[in-house]
């Protein structure tokens, strides 16, 4: 493979993760992982930064967070947000960030999803948790504090499979409210098929082959469960789609690969390659200024989309 192109940001930010002495997060403790993900947080990402409403919301199936840039807002759409962490790292406060601003960006609400993680929780257990948060969003709960007119799915990486299985499963049994949009972020969604991006940025490119070897052992899926490969299924039918990939990204390829899935079924989908920068760009806004105009274009194209 010829030497990929790669934007100056993420060439600096890269040589110093490259450079550092000491363990990855599969080499060391469960709850050290966590906290290193917390860590680069408030290392590598942006503030939160003010915001009219950030509260915890209670009664549903697991916890979630209201990110919203109005303290008071009529009837209208809301997004359901599943964050990444293959599906083992990663809750409501590493992506505090992320949730903020698409929330300001978009001007919508935002509920972040806190579902179960691995290995304590194995598969199915989180997708389990983030159908039924978009199931029960849909519903109106009092303890939504407003009333949604349909959902906007979206999530990041692992997230990113928890947007396109709730999708999916939200089509066969519809919510109280429709799925109007779906927005994942350089999903994991065909991570039973081998495609050469997985071998091409598996190493020195922040996400690892052994990384993701080890979310997958922790995880433990059914590997023909459609929950899991969400390409077992065909896509027809399901809402307009916005799909983000990094072009550095081992899991680039799946993300590719669902967005021709969506255009072969018939739906109304936009692809966006993020060229030069790597998986968990969304979450390195500090470290990685170029990413914040990637996540304003991204949501200018999903404006558009929910007109």
């Amino acid at each position: 493979m010829s030497q990929p192109f790669v934007r100056p940001d993420v060439r600096a930010f890269l040589d110093y993760l490259n450079g550092l002495d000491g363990p990855r997060s599969h080499q060391v403790s469960l709850e050290q992982a966590r906290g290193m993900m917390h860590a680069s947080r408030h290392a590598f990402d942006a503030e939160v930064g003010k915001l009219a409403v950030i509260r915890d919301i209670a009664g549903g199936p697991c916890p979630m967070r209201l990110f919203d840039a109005r303290a008071e807002r009529g009837p209208g759409p809301v997004m359901v947000f599943y964050h990444g962490g293959g599906f083992v790292l990663g809750d409501i406060d590493t992506h505090a960030p992320l949730c903020a601003e698409i929330a300001r960006l978009l001007d919508l609400p935002v509920i972040s999803v806190d579902y179960r993680l691995a290995p304590e929780h194995p598969f199915p257990a989180g997708v389990e948790d983030a159908i039924a948060s978009a199931r029960w969003v849909a519903g109106n709960p009092p303890e939504l504090g407003r009333a949604a007119t349909g959902l906007i799915l979206a999530g990041d990486s692992a997230g990113g499979n928890f947007t396109i299985v709730a999708a999916l499963a939200l089509r066969d049994e519809p919510a109280a409210v429709p799925v109007i949009a779906q927005w994942p972020i350089y999903p994991a969604a065909n991570p039973t098929e081998g495609y050469p991006s997985f071998t091409d940025f598996g190493e020195g490119y922040l996400l690892t082959r052994e990384g993701m070897n080890w979310f997958d052992q922790c995880y433990a899926p059914d590997a023909k469960d459609w929950r899991y490969d969400p390409l077992h299924q065909n896509q027809r039918g399901i809402p307009p789609t916005l799909v983000v990939t990094a072009s550095l990204d081992p899991i680039r390829d799946q993300g590719r690969a669902y967005a021709a899935a969506c255009a072969q079924a018939g739906v109304s989908v936009v692809y966006l390659e993020a060229e030069g920068t790597i998986h968990g760009f969304m979450n390195l806004r500090k470290s990685l200024p170029s990413a914040q105009i990637d996540l304003e274009r991204c949501c200018a194209h999903l404006k558009v989309m929910l007109l």
